[in-house]
C-alpha cells in the first residue's frame, strides 16, 4: 500500500476530512483482472479527482473500451515513492492536459470487488480540484481517449446512464463516485 495513514492524516490536514463510505461488487474473472492490472507494485488505491471550473463544468474522460457517452472523472495511482500531491497532480496532467490545484478531500471510499472466494480491497480517495492552465487533452492517448467538460446535468443523467447501461460493477461505482461527489460539492442531490 503506498498510501499508508501516516499520509492519509496528512492529506486530512490539508485538505479537510472527507465523508467515509464501504461498498461491495461482484465481478467476473475477466472484471477482477482488470482491477488486478492496477496493482502494479502492491498498489490497491486510486486518486480520483473532480476539477470543477467557474461555470460548475466538472472534467471527464473516455477510455477506450469504454461506449460512446461513457465518460467518468480522472483517476490513477500514486507511485512508489512519489507523495500523494504530486501523483495526483501527473495523473490529472496525463489524463486531461490540465495543471491543477488540489482543494477538498471529498470522499474515501473503501471498496471490496469480489469474483467467488477472490476479493480486492481498494481505496479511493476522492478530491476536488481547480484548473490553473494547461490545454483540455489527454497526453496519455494510449489510456485516454477523450478529455471533456460536462455539466453537472449531463454527469447525473445521460452520462450516468451510459456507465450503468455498461453493466459494469467498476463503472456502477465510478458513476456512484461522481454521483456523490456532485452531491458533497453542491448540497444537490443527484
Amino acid at each position: 500500500m503506498y498510501v499508508t495513514a501516516a499520509i492519509i492524516r496528512e492529506i486530512e490536514q490539508r485538505y479537510g476530512a472527507p465523508v467515509e463510505i464501504a461498498r461491495e461488487y461482484e465481478m467476473t474473472p475477466e472484471q477482477l483482472g482488470i482491477v488486478r492490472l492496477g496493482q502494479k507494485q502492491g498498489r490497491c488505491h486510486d486518486v480520483t479527482l473532480v476539477i470543477v471550473d467557474d461555470e460548475r463544468n466538472i472534467v471527464v474522460i473516455r477510455k477506450p473500451s469504454y461506449p460512446l457517452g461513457a465518460y467518468r472523472t480522472p483517476s490513477g495511482g500514486v507511485e512508489l515513492g512519489e507523495s500523494f500531491d504530486d501523483g495526483a497532480i501527473r495523473e490529472a496532467k496525463e489524463e486531461t492536459g490540465l495543471d491543477i490545484v488540489l482543494e477538498k478531500y471529498l470522499i474515501r471510499a473503501n471498496v471490496r470487488f469480489r469474483c467467488g472466494w477472490e476479493v480486492i480491497d481498494w481505496t479511493t480517495h476522492v478530491l476536488q480540484a481547480h484548473s490553473m492552465g494547461g490545454t483540455l487533452q489527454p497526453i496519455d492517448t494510449k489510456e485516454i481517449v477523450e478529455a471533456r467538460k460536462a455539466t453537472i446535468a449531463e454527469i447525473t443523467g445521460p452520462i450516468r446512464e451510459a456507465l450503468l447501461a455498461t453493466g459494469s460493477p467498476g463503472l456502477q461505482y465510478r458513476a456512484e463516485l461522481d454521483g456523490l461527489s456532485i452531491e458533497l460539492m453542491t448540497n444537490e442531490r443527484p
